[in-house]
């Protein structure tokens, strides 16, 4: 969550209800005083979501208000709650679609379930662009009328390259969110840092784990009986960031390794899927190496 709130940008969004998250160290009277200025404002809480943190000794909090003030006026009588307590917080409109880009490599799965449920309105996003190392999913991009671009990484001045259009994207088209849809590429120390917070990575799960190639082969050959999926925010050490979302299916002798990558797929469309929407909705908080969702 950003220190300070970014500006609410012109897209669909009740104007009156608001989604109002924040963080700062727990001590008495932080609830009394957020209700306070919501009630100044004329405000009616339709959601209220709470935690307190022993680990850490940080609060929590998710409000869904509707009020008749305008923004400028909500926030008016916000500020001096934030002061007070030293908040992190955002300020957004409800139902408002985060802007997205979506990186990918040669897989498709991911990608497809993003823009499928993009157009049929069940993933509160906009995707101006995917961004590929590969060109073999501009056909699928197209299709959903997504514009897609290719660059090719073939050594680390490609890929510094590769880096830099990155933040280009990000600075051109104003984007919140940065998904890693089966992006076969380790961003760079520095990439991470700028991103933090605002880029989620997807990527298998297994018990035990296998790492490199046709991992789904060497899970049948070891007879594994849960496989599944991990979400995570992206950091410097690799598949190692705050978790958002894990999903697990067993699996038996039975099945073959194809028949394991199909199940495989479809739990990492399904983790990614819910972790994007939980973010476009301002239900994941931070709270050091692990998160907050209020579902």
């Amino acid at each position: 969550m950003p220190a300070s709130d970014p500006l609410v940008r012109d897209q669909p969004g009740d104007p009156g209800h608001w989604v109002l998250s924040l963080a700062c160290r727990d001590e008495p009277g932080i609830v009394h005083a957020v209700s306070g200025a919501i009630v100044a404002a004329g405000g009616n809480i339709t959601e209220s979501q709470q935690f307190s943190s022993s680990d850490t000794g940080r609060f929590f909090m998710r409000l869904e208000v509707r009020t008749g003030a305008s923004r400028e006026e909500f926030l008016a009588l916000l500020e001096p709650v934030i002061a007070r307590f030293a908040m992190s917080w955002q300020l957004d409109r409800a139902g408002r679609d985060k802007r997205t880009l979506v990186l990918v490599s040669k897989a498709a799965h991911c990608l497809n379930d993003l823009l499928f449920r993009r157009r049929s309105g069940q993933l509160p996003v906009e995707i101006p662009l995917v961004l590929g190392n590969h060109p073999v999913l501009r056909e699928l991009a197209e299709f959903y009328g997504v514009p897609f671009e290719s660059r090719s990484i073939t050594d680390a001045d490609s890929k510094a390259e590769f880096e830099r259009r990155i933040l280009e994207v990000v600075d051109e088209f104003d984007i919140e969110l940065v998904v890693l849809a089966r992006y076969m590429q380790i961003l760079s120390p520095e990439l991470c840092e700028k991103l933090a917070g605002r880029a989620i990575n997807i990527h298998h799960s297994f018990l035990p784990g296998f790492k490199g190639a046709n991992p789904y082969r060497q899970a049948h050959a070891r007879g594994v009986k849960l496989i599944g999926a991990t979400a995570h925010f992206v950091t410097s050490d690799l598949d190692e960031g705050p978790i958002i979302e894990q999903n697990v299916v067993r699996v038996d002798h039975t099945l073959s390794p194809e028949q394991l990558v199909a199940i495989g797929q479809d739990e990492e469309c399904r983790t990614l899927r819910q972790a994007v929407t939980w973010f476009a909705q301002d239900r994941v908080l931070l709270d050091g190496a692990r998160t907050i969702i209020f579902r």
